[in-house]
This record gives structure tokens, sequence and C-alpha cells, in this order.
């Protein structure tokens, strides 16, 4: 196998794939026993990630090795839904050089990296904290598909399945920068009027109505659902609403606080304190600073409140206005070694997630579909990451070749930033360069 640099992945611009885009290099800058393999894909009708360590299960298991060699770890363990059967066998045949398995229960949110480092190392993140605090590094499984090809071609494709409310769930393999009804339209199109798409997954994705929107490295997975579904009510609730409806409705139950993962792991995220403050108007005062250690996994809002409440956006409002006014926990209570003893029979099933979410009417499947689908014409943005927006090195009029850099990654103090650069995903002209995309068209 091809030694693969940090300065290889750097420049392939390679990135966190599963929702969150921090720049991979970065990461595996660090140093680490063990490299956990978040294959967990927890959010309801997504596949990709399965569907890729079953197709491209050699890939992704070279990709994980580099990440051990550059971290320096001598474990690695692939977290993996125990349902999946099939894929686990065929992993097990291939498996070696210190890489293991660890089968996961079918529950949300086990993809959460501080909730997949806890079920399978039974180390504790602090609160605020990295797995890298307690000597791990979690990356993605697509993202570990690009550290394997970064010496050979930059990052312009993406695995995604569009799922909910179209005639064919499927697994796609897209170029950067295609819309997302480019991508519906594939999957036979949306069986719905007027549909919306949750981009990324419906806990913790976000609500788009256009369809001209752009598939970026980050987005896993469009889920199509129709306008009057429960999950889009809520998510077009506004804060004036959220807070006039928690303030009047809201018992105090602690349902919230007794299933947050995050609270069972010890950290001081309570968000039934949180809901208490919208009675007394202390959102963003220092007695909810819990609300900081928030991961916004929508498990309180979304499946724990038995009111239909809202404390996850109220939980999010405060960590806003706490921001601004530069206010932090200095030193949280946490006891790293408390037994968790509720943890594991307080996760949520996603057999019982699906049914509180009204999802069991659409099939719960994503094929994938391997032959790389083609567009005309992508946008490419020039913020797919954590961190500083790169600047457009090309104009109008430029042509360029699919995996040519379009944008890089300003420098800071005579260094790069923090960020990822971008590349064209297709051979074509560049058309337009606006503020936040570059339009290019094949020729």
């Amino acid at each position: 196998m091809t030694k693969i640099t940090i300065e290889e992945v750097r420049q392939a611009g390679v990135v966190g794939a599963g929702g969150a885009g921090f720049p991979t290099h970065v990461k595996l800058s660090a140093k680490a026993d063990t490299v956990l393999l978040n294959a967990a894909e927890c959010e309801p009708l997504l596949h990709k990630d399965k569907e890729l360590l079953r197709h491209e299960t050699d890939g992704v298991l070279a990709g994980l090795a580099t990440a051990m060699e550059l971290v320096g770890a001598q474990r690695a363990v692939i977290g993996i839904k125990e349902k999946y059967h099939e894929v686990i066998e065929r992993l097990r045949t291939r498996l070696s050089g210190g890489i293991e398995l660890a089968p996961l229960q079918d529950c949300y949110p086990a993809g959460d990296e501080m909730i997949l480092v806890y079920d399978v190392l039974g180390r504790v993140v602090p609160p605020g904290g990295l797995p890298l605090h307690v000597g791990a590094v979690v990356i993605n499984v697509e993202t570990a598909f690009h550290i394997a090809r970064a010496s050979q071609e930059p990052v312009t494709e993406k695995y995604l399945t569009v799922g909910g409310a179209v005639q064919q769930p499927v697994t796609l393999r897209v170029p950067v920068g295609i819309t997302i009804g480019e991508c519906v339209s594939a999957a036979g199109g949306p069986t719905v009027p007027n549909p919306c798409y949750m981009i990324g997954g419906l806990m913790m994705g976000r609500l788009e109505t256009d369809p001209t929107s752009l598939v970026d490295k980050t987005t896993g997975g469009i889920i199509v659902l129709p306008e009057e579904h429960p999950v889009v009510q809520r998510r077009r609730q506004n804060w004036a609403q959220i807070a006039r409806i928690g303030r009047s409705a809201c018992d105090q139950c602690s349902f919230c606080t007794e299933l947050c993962p995050r609270w069972l792991l010890g950290h001081p995220i309570e968000p039934h304190r949180a809901m208490r403050s919208l009675g007394f108007n202390l959102v963003g005062q220092a007695n909810v600073l819990g609300t900081l250690f928030c991961c916004e996994c929508n498990l309180c809002s979304l499946y724990s409140c038995p009111e239909g409440l809202d404390p996850k956006n109220v939980c999010a409002e405060n960590k806003r206005r706490l921001l601004a006014q530069r206010q932090r926990w200095q030193d949280p209570p946490f006891v790293p070694d408390r037994p968790r003893l509720h943890l594991a029979n307080r996760k949520a099933p996603m057999g019982r997630l699906m049914h509180k979410l009204a999802l069991t009417e659409f099939r719960n499947e994503g094929p994938l579909q391997r032959e790389l689908l083609t567009s005309r014409r992508v946008g490419i943005l020039l913020k797919q990451h954590v961190g500083a927006p790169c600047r457009p090195v090309v104009q109008p009029g430029d042509r360029v070749r699919k995996g040519q850099l379009v944008g890089q990654v300003p420098e800071q103090n005579g260094k790069p930033a923090l960020g990822a650069p971008v590349h064209a995903s297709l051979d074509g002209r560049i058309t337009a360069v606006e503020e936040k995309v570059i339009w290019i068209e094949a020729e």
C-alpha cells in the first residue's frame, strides 16, 4: 500500500463526511492510541456508510489503516450496527493489522462520537472535550475512503442516501456541487406534491425547500417529506412560538434530561433547566451554563418530551446567547469514573424512533448505485468545512479539469488557516465566481 502523508490529505481537501466537516488533516496530525471508524449511521433512513462499507470494503479499510499509521495508533475499531450481519461478515474476512469490530445496538444516537467512544472503548470524554482527550480519534466511513485516495485524487465526489417520499430509495455517488433536486430525480422523483428536504438527516439535519440547493462534501443524505409531515412542521416553528409554547406547557417532568445522552455520560447539560429558564426570562444567564454542552442531537425534542415541546432549540438558543456574551463554564462538574448505570437502557431504539417520527410508511432501504450520477453544471461552495472559507483561484472563462484546485484556504500569520481546499468536480468552464460559490459548466 502506498504511504499517504498528512500533507496529501490536506491538499486533497478531505473533511469529515459525516456532517461536521472538520478538516481531516488536522485530526490526523494528533497522536492517539486508538482510531474509531464511525459506521453507526444512526440517523433514520440513511444507508450510505453501510453501503460504502459493503461495496468499497478494501478502500475504507486502507484509509483506516492509513489513519492508524498517521496518528501512531496500534488499534482501530469499527463501530457498526450488529444488525448488518452481511457487512460484518464481509469485514471479518478482511480485518488485519490491529483492526477489529464492535457491533452496536440499533439505536439513536449511537453515531454521536462521545457515545461511540464510551460504547466501544468504555472511556468518557470530558465536557467540552474531544475524543483525543481520552486517546481516540474518530473518523467517518466515507472520510476513511477519501483518505485512502488522497494521493491519487482530491475529494470531488460524494456518497449520499436519498430516501423518504421518493419512488426508489437509493444511495448515490454524485459530483460535489450537484443540486439536491437532481439527486431526488435519480431516486425516481418525489411521491408527494411540494416536497420538503431534510439535508443530512431527520434528527440533526436542516430543512430545505429549494431543490437547487447544492450538495457539498458533508451532505450524507436527503430525506424527502411532505410539507405537512410533523418533522417539517416542527422545523418551521420560529423562536417566538417555541418559547411561548414551552413557557406555558412545560411541566418539568425532566424526561428530556433523563434521556439526554450527554447528561447520562456525566456532562452538566440538563435540558429541563433550560426549559425552566423560559418561565423566568433567564435564557442566556449563568443558571443555564450547562446548555453549552448540548450536542443538539434532538432526542429531547423529537423523542423524549411527552408534550411535544422543543428543549433542543431552547438549549441551542441558550448556547448562542451565552457565546455572544462570552460566558463559559471554566470548571464544569464532572466525575469521569461515576458508574453510568442507566446509559445502556435509555437509548432510543430505532424502530420506536421511526414510529415516533411517523417514518414507518417509508421504505427503509438505500442500495448503492455505483455509477457516478452526472450533471452538466455544478456549484462548488467555497466553505464546505469547519474553518475559513476558501478564496477562488480561478476566474470566469477559465477551463478546468476534474480534480483541479478552484478554491484555496487563506493564510493567517503566514500559515494556512483552518480549512480545506475545494476542487472542480467535472471538466468544464468557469461561468461565474460568486461570493460563496464557483459555477462550472461542462462543455
